[in-house]
């Protein structure tokens, strides 16, 4: 395994300060809580869709003791269709162990926020480096692409082994002067990279500031790495889910229990079947169902298939089922899943009419 010299870390940083990315919300500061939240919602999510909710959110919870004192259903619901919901409640816990561990200041040191709820190597080595210019190095896809690609490293990044090895590597490379204001450009400036030069499929190798120093592109093979055989199985489930809608607006929901898909989130009740659904209809909530065109969401491991079947009901009704009504003032700042929240934006301004 090719290893680069002093200049490798010294390109980055020079690069990141005339060509990286400097004007992002999260940047220019030394605010953990703020580089911590950005750091949590761009796991596996493109910085075009953080955006928004990074601006939302701090809007509301700007602090982490405000984001530690306010209830899980209104941070689910500022974290509504960002998906991973599971980061959103270790989020939550974070902050307050931040509180009630750390007197409401984030640790400085990596393997002490690592310790905190929801905070893994990369993630603490993110904060650490950014905000207080500790010498660890992170590891996220990003940078494991262009670390592979630059040091040739071919060994299967789904054995631990391997993947131990590159953490190993990239420590060897990080900065070793003038840490406080290194560190900040060189973690940044291999996030930057990841993400704006050295694509997945087609890396801008002629844009690169260490392309002189890459050993997959003296191999003319970039694309190959990294290297992972592990490949997800997916899996595919139909749901058909009851929309009751009321005259005024309001819908029925329930809370989703605390594990699973959509942990903790309000969701219209859920069968198993068109048959099971049209059964759970109880007499009084009327028998004008409507079969709306199903549609198909996209989870990490597995396909939804998905069904409504909108009921509107009248207005005095009730349902025999777990739940209650949300108004059209309260069911916006709940917690819902993406498609809920779509259909419901889409259509729950205008109910249909009913009469009695």
């Amino acid at each position: 395994m090719y290893l680069p010299g002093k200049q490798f870390s010294d390109r980055v940083v020079a690069w990141q300060a005339h060509s990286g990315r400097n004007d992002l919300p999260w940047q220019n500061t030394q605010d953990a809580y703020r580089v911590w939240l950005s750091e949590v919602m761009l796991q596996q999510t493109q910085v075009a869709t953080v955006l928004p909710y990074f601006t939302r959110f701090v809007e509301r919870l700007p602090t982490v003791a405000a984001l530690a004192a306010a209830s899980q259903d209104e941070v689910l619901g500022l974290w509504s269709g960002l998906g991973y919901y599971s980061r959103a409640r270790n989020l939550h816990r974070c902050a307050q162990a931040v509180m009630a561990e750390h007197g409401g200041k984030f640790p400085r040191v990596a393997d002490v926020l690592q310790t905190l709820p929801g905070i893994g190597r990369s993630t603490a080595a993110a904060v650490a480096s950014l905000c207080f210019g500790e010498r660890v190095a992170i590891l996220d896809a990003n940078v494991k692409r262009v670390l592979t690609r630059v040091l040739g490293f071919g060994d299967d990044l789904a054995l631990q082994t391997s993947e131990r090895k590159l953490w190993a590597a990239a420590g060897e490379l990080l900065p070793t002067v003038r840490l406080e204001q290194t560190m900040p450009r060189y973690t940044q400036g291999m996030m930057d990279l990841g993400a704006m030069v050295c694509l997945p499929r087609t890396p801008a190798c002629g844009r690169c500031p260490v392309s002189s120093d890459c050993s997959a592109l003296r191999l003319g093979t970039p694309e190959r790495f990294p290297v992972r055989t592990r490949t997800l199985k997916r899996s595919a489930l139909s749901v058909w889910w009851l929309w009751m809608q009321r005259c005024d607006g309001a819908v029925w929901l329930h809370r989703r229990p605390s594990t699973g898909v959509w942990a903790s989130l309000y969701c219209f009740p859920s069968f198993d079947s068109r048959d099971a659904l049209a059964q759970a209809i109880t007499a009084g909530l009327g028998t004008d169902a409507e079969d709306m065109p199903a549609f198909k969401h996209v989870l990490t491991h597995k396909d939804l298939y998905l069904h409504p079947v909108r009921l509107v009901v009248p207005q005095a009704a009730g349902a025999a089922m777990a739940g209650r009504w949300f108004s059209p003032g309260e069911w916006p700042g709940l917690g819902l899943p993406a498609p809920i929240r779509q259909l419901l934006v889409q259509a729950c301004s205008q109910p249909k009419e009913v009469d009695g």
